[in-house]
């Protein structure tokens, strides 16, 4: 080999060892800064023998220092199944897309089988999920909220009542207890045969802070329960809001969760008691 060829193989080793460095650096780099926008990640859980597919919104790695806030996340009627997917479309999906980068919390989105509600199996795998994402991604116990959307209204009630000491806040959006016109079936069964849904309801969790939805122009799930629930609240010594969008039909989750930004604030602000 020819003094050129000596030269031109050194080149090459330097600027290959060059080029590892460079990658190794960056490598090191993204492990260490971490995705600069939360994403949403699919998992399972096995209850009852069969797996159920459900997502996790996983928040940006800079918000991640220690655990995190999480929010377990109800979905209506229209998204039951088993493909996983469909209860990031509506209600909170929407509004982590559109803010990915800065959202601080991870947000659980489990799936209720079809021809369910909350009940049941649904809840089943709605606590799994939970405790499986809390586990994986670092959830903080005393930061955990519940919310949800028309079934998932009732299931926020469902879910608190089953598990009254888990949850730091309650966000239920267009929900009730007892059944509405089309859903003779949907109702929130602990406090099934009791004679003062509301009065029972508030006095087994007033220990919770609640923040209510609903639209006035609801003709599905009409929000007169809901001001009957935020009244009981108050007069059991409760911390409750209660929010009425005033031109909202059945589609209150839209103005709650992307148009009511102090929702997020106040719910951040929560601590388990």
């Amino acid at each position: 080999m020819g003094i050129s060829g000596v030269r031109t193989l050194i080149h090459s080793v330097v600027c290959a060892g060059a080029l590892a460095m460079t990658m190794t650096l960056a490598a090191c780099t993204t492990v260490s800064t971490g995705p600069s926008s939360g994403a949403f990640v699919e998992r399972s859980v096995t209850v009852d023998g069969k797996a159920h597919r459900y997502q996790v919104f996983v928040p940006a790695a800079r918000h991640r220092h220690g655990t995190a806030p999480i929010v377990l996340f109800l979905h209506g009627t229209g998204e039951r199944g088993s493909d996983g997917e469909k209860p990031t479309r509506v209600g909170v999906g929407p509004y982590l897309r559109a803010h990915a980068d800065v959202f601080p919390a991870i947000v659980v989105f489990p799936q209720a089988p079809d021809g369910s509600d909350w009940k049941g199996v649904a809840a089943e795998i709605a606590f799994a999920a939970l405790d499986a994402a809390t586990d994986e991604f670092g959830g903080d116990p005393e930061r955990t909220y519940l919310t949800g959307m028309s079934m998932g209204g009732y299931g926020t009630w469902e879910l608190a009542l089953m598990q009254p000491q888990r949850f730091a806040a309650l966000v239920p959006v267009c929900g009730g207890l007892t059944a509405p016109r089309e859903e003779r079936d949907l109702t929130v069964t602990p406090l099934r045969d009791e004679a003062d849904p509301p009065a029972a309801l508030a006095q087994r969790l007033k220990h919770v802070p609640v923040w209510i939805f609903h639209g006035a122009k609801d003709d599905v799930v009409p929000p007169r329960e809901d001001r009957l629930i935020d009244a009981a609240f108050r007069a059991a010594g409760g911390d409750a809001r209660y929010t009425e969008f005033p031109d909202a039909n059945h589609n209150s989750w839209d103005p709650t969760y992307s148009q009511t930004p102090e929702l997020w604030t106040w719910l951040f602000s929560q601590q388990r008691k």
